[in-house]
Parts: C-alpha cells; sequence; structure tokens
C-alpha cells in the first residue's frame, strides 16, 4: 500500500490561493470582529429586553432574543474558528477542525429554542393584546438598526468561505431589517393606537429567525454527515482523477468537509504499469488543491484492480466482547 499524504507545512491553513481568498482562517482576522460584536450586542441586549418589557413590547423582546441569539452564535463560532486552527494532538488527529461543524449545529439548535420561547408568548399577546408604548420601542429598536449594521459589516468579508462567519454575518443582516420592522411596527402603533401590531410583528421575526436557521441547520447537517462540500463538483473529481495518465480505474473516492473552510479526499488509483513515483503524487495534490480546492488529499496507487473491491466484506464491525 504505497500512499502520500500531502500537507504544506509552510502555510498550514492559508492555502488562499486555491479559490481566490486569501483570509480563510478566520482566528487572525476575526478575533476582533467578534469581540466587538460580542460586546455591543451583549450591553444591547439587556437594555432592548428591558425596554421591551416595561414598554410591553413583545416586538421588542423578540428582536433582543434574535439579538441574543447573535450573541451566542458570535461566540459559539468564535470558539470554533480558534478551535479550528489549534494544532493536531495524537487523540485528535484533525486538530479541532471540525468543532466548527458543531458549532454551526449547536448554533442552529439554539435559534429553534429562542423561536420556541418567543412564540408561546406572542401568543398569549395576540389572544389578550396589551399596551404598547410606541415610543421606546421605536428609539430602542433604532439603536438596533445600527448596532446590527456595524457588525454586521464587520463580518462582510468572511461571509463567503465559511458556513460559521456567514452564520454571524446573516445575523447581524437580519436583525438590523428586523429592528427595522420593529420602527415601523412602533411608528403605525403611535399611528394608530392598535396594540395588536406589535405581537403581529413578532410573529414575523420569529419567521425571519425561522427561515434563515432553517438554512443553517440544513448546511451544517450535510458537514456533519460528511456530505461532498457544496463548492466540489464529486463526479468532476471522479473523472479528473480516472483520466490521469497510467489511471485504470478510481475507487474508494470519499471527500468530506474537515471544518467549515477545508475539504479532504481520499482516493484509490488503479495504475497496472506500476507505481509513478513521489513527483506523480505530489503533482496531483497540488492539482487537486488548484482545480478544486481540495488541500488534503491523500492517494492511494494499487496495481491490480482487485485490491479496493476484495475487502468490502472485511469492513464488518466487529463484535465487541461486552
Amino acid at each position: 500500500m504505497s500512499g502520500a499524504h500531502h500537507h504544506h507545512h509552510g502555510h498550514g491553513h492559508d492555502h488562499g490561493h486555491a479559490h481566490g481568498h486569501g483570509h480563510s482562517h478566520a482566528p487572525a482576522s476575526f478575533g476582533r470582529a467578534f469581540a466587538i460584536g460580542i460586546a455591543l450586542n451583549s450591553g444591547f441586549v439587556l437594555i432592548e429586553a428591558g425596554y421591551g418589557i416595561a414598554a410591553g413590547s413583545m416586538a421588542l423582546v423578540a428582536d433582543a432574543g434574535h439579538n441574543l441569539s447573535d450573541v451566542l452564535s458570535l461566540a459559539v463560532a468564535w470558539a470554533a474558528s480558534v478551535l479550528a486552527a489549534r494544532p493536531p494532538s495524537a487523540r485528535f488527529t484533525y486538530g479541532y477542525k471540525s468543532s466548527s461543524i458543531l458549532a454551526a449545529l449547536f448554533n442552529a439548535a439554539l435559534l429553534m429554542l429562542a423561536l420556541g420561547a418567543i412564540l408561546v408568548e406572542t401568543i398569549h399577546r395576540l389572544i389578550a393584546p396589551q399596551p404598547v408604548e410606541a415610543g421606546p420601542v421605536m428609539v430602542v429598536a433604532g439603536i438596533g438598526i445600527a448596532i446590527n449594521t456595524l457588525t454586521a459589516l464587520l463580518f462582510l468579508r468572511g461571509r463567503e468561505h465559511d458556513i460559521n462567519i456567514r452564520g454571524a454575518y446573516l445575523h447581524m443582516a437580519s436583525d438590523a431589517a428586523v429592528s427595522a420592522g420593529v420602527v415601523a411596527a412602533g411608528a403605525l402603533i403611535a399611528l394608530t393606537g392598535a396594540w395588536w401590531i406589535d405581537p403581529v410583528t413578532s410573529l414575523a421575526i420569529v419567521g425571519v429567525i425561522a427561515w434563515g436557521t432553517w438554512g443553517l441547520a440544513k448546511d451544517s447537517l450535510k458537514m456533519g454527515l460528511h456530505g461532498v462540500p457544496a463548492s466540489v463538483d464529486a463526479r468532476r473529481v471522479e473523472q479528473f482523477l480516472a483520466a490521469l495518465p497510467g489511471v485504470s480505474a478510481v475507487h474508494d473516492l470519499h471527500i468530506w468537509p474537515m471544518s467549515t473552510t477545508e475539504t479532504a479526499m481520499t482516493a484509490h488509483l488503479v495504475m497496472p504499469a506500476g507505481h509513478p513515483g513521489d513527483a506523480f503524487l505530489t503533482g496531483l495534490a497540488h492539482s487537486l488543491e488548484h482545480e478544486f480546492g481540495i488541500c488534503h488529499a491523500t492517494v492511494q496507487i494499487e496495481t491490480t484492480d482487485h485490491a479496493g473491491h476484495a475487502c468490502a466484506p472485511a469492513c464488518q464491525p466487529r463484535a465487541k466482547l461486552a
């Protein structure tokens, strides 16, 4: 079994040139963004929830709930990006890269919980509307627009490349929109005196959070199940490998996300003419990184075709002696 595992040691996680982004390593570039975002939004959540309760506004409380989910998701994403950068150990041979996937899952679950709590109270208010002070609602939500827009801008440039940065960005952007909706609702209540507008707004906010959460849950679940990352076309990879000079067959091709930003691959190549040498493997790893953004490729070369298929039945789980 001759295989080669290819890794650039010098620039372990800066494989930016592969798909045109040089800031793939979140910890370095987003630490400050996370810190500022968490500080600003934590303070604001307390203020907003307090005023929401005082002014009798469920819409403000829902917005505070949305904001709180932002703070938590920021904290989780930050922790994950820091962990993802930690070096591998004897037990965690991948390091802690996939913690970023777990973080995204946790984040989605957390949002679902927040949604449930707000929904229950909102339905109470719809059935029995309670007085709402429109003035404070508009002012506080207005501050919310400013804070969330500012935080969203901090994460603008990383959002395409990391599901957690995207989660942070989407939370902030949607929260700015939600706060704008709360301002509008406050204005309507001030004009019409119709208190029911407030819980209806709260329902709309719950809808916004639910929509975002569903997308996040779906994507992170796919990653958790080791699905081929959306950025990689598995069929094209297989065709590329099969077309390499000297390759007669490709089997056991696996492509999976190591973290929310890094992709790994293993494959067996059948090469009847014999082992093509290290230069071939190094060149192949380089091509995979440039063509497909796969930065951790391990390739096994086999000289006869039966090797890969014969071992499949032997993979039955061994009975553990209790």
